[in-house]
């Protein structure tokens, strides 16, 4: 059974790829629903509507993926930065701060119609960080695609979560950690399984 992943998200792929999943890529122009105070029905909706675009002329038995992240602070939802100057702010509002990551996926079986949507949760706690590494990491990661303005993998890999290096922005991380790449792995792999097996 073929699986479709309904992102062109290179860590979305490369969560994947690492996983020894195969797939193929099928995007679509779906129009995604933005809200500045987080909303859970909207980040729901924007996964399904993705998989949902994606399975436009496919009738065979195939599996696809759609997924939406949101990377949220006091409730308010941190979109990816504009520009430089923006990621800088971003960083310094969570600078010794926990934020949470969600990410919606939705597996779509296109021959059954059989539809799964699922939320998964990661928190992820900052160091107080200082005005010159933030510029520093900005300028070399140049982090501008990425909502809350950073990505995971540049401080930490996953076999270190349990022992974290002190340098890191990152202090303490709770969850899945390709959940905050972007792609709850584990989580899509059980979903895939439930809805090929039911």
């Amino acid at each position: 059974m073929d699986i479709i992943l309904a992102s062109n998200s290179p860590r979305r792929k490369e969560i994947l790829t690492r996983a020894n999943i195969n797939f193929k890529v099928k995007t679509s122009d779906c129009r995604e629903e933005y809200s500045k105070i987080y909303d859970e029905k909207i980040v729901l909706e924007n996964s399904l509507k993705k998989a949902l675009a994606a399975k436009e002329g496919i009738n065979g038995p195939s599996i696809i993926i759609g997924a939406d992240t949101v990377v949220i602070l006091d409730s308010v939802c941190l979109v990816k930065p504009h520009n430089k100057y923006e990621a800088f702010f971003i960083l310094k509002k969570l600078s010794n701060r926990t934020h949470s990551v969600v990410t919606s996926h939705t597996v779509l079986r296109a021959d059954t119609n059989k539809i799964l949507t699922k939320i998964s949760t990661s928190y992820v706690t900052f160091r107080c960080l200082g005005i010159l590494e933030i510029i520093k990491y900005i300028n070399e990661f140049n982090p501008l695609d990425k909502a809350g303005s950073y990505g995971i993998q540049d401080f930490i890999k996953p076999d270190e979560i349990n022992n974290i290096n002190k340098k890191s922005f990152i202090k303490e991380l709770k969850g899945s950690y390709y959940n905050i790449m972007g792609l709850d792995v584990e989580l899509v792999k059980s979903m895939i399984d439930e809805i090929t097996n039911n």
